[in-house]
């Protein structure tokens, strides 16, 4: 994807990506109810979490990061990942996937791109289902699950607090 002089590149995130991922998603747990996380991480709080990725199997992260004309890697973008749904040994099959933009990078197709990425990764995978949790409102992510063949199966009504408020969560489920 070009624009002017820069390109997103679409890659597995790696351990040079944990300062910016960190800063990323802090972003989201001070600024929304996006994530029900309250408080911000240092990257090496999330270094368990960006190693637990690895390049292959069910849980991935990938990663979108705008390249200049040269070829370097500049900022990132958004991430997308895929994690266990629950612990228990019969939801193997399942993953719950999640995807984090940088606040000014909406509205650019980095989420289909992040998505169209994972799922391909994922492609041939042993999983059955992919699930979404979407804290509400949140039109855009709603979009952008159901180009990708989400349905809503459903919501999880003041099931998190946040900013002194109760949020819903409304689920959505994808076959694999």
């Amino acid at each position: 994807m070009s624009s002017g002089r820069t390109e997103v590149q679409v890659r597995p995130g790696v351990e040079s990506d944990l300062d910016a991922l960190t800063a990323l998603y802090n972003h989201y747990v001070r600024e929304t109810p996006i994530t029900f996380d309250t408080a911000v991480f240092t990257p090496e709080e999330r270094r368990p979490w960006l190693l637990s990725h690895p390049e292959d199997g069910p849980y991935r992260l990938m990663v979108a990061a705008e390249r200049d004309s040269t070829g370097n890697s500049q900022r990132i973008l958004g991430y997308a990942t895929s994690g266990p749904h629950r612990p228990k040994p019969a939801y193997a099959t399942s993953v719950e996937v999640t995807i984090y933009l940088a606040p000014d990078a909406g509205r650019r197709g980095i989420g289909t791109l992040l998505y169209k990425a994972l799922f391909e990764a994922l492609d041939g995978e042993d999983l059955h289902r992919a699930y979404a949790g979407i804290a509400q409102p949140n039109e855009a992510s709603v979009r952008l699950h159901e180009r990708f063949g989400f349905r809503h199966v459903g919501t999880y009504r003041e099931v998190g607090r946040k900013f002194g408020r109760y949020w819903d969560v409304a689920w959505y489920e994808k076959d694999l």
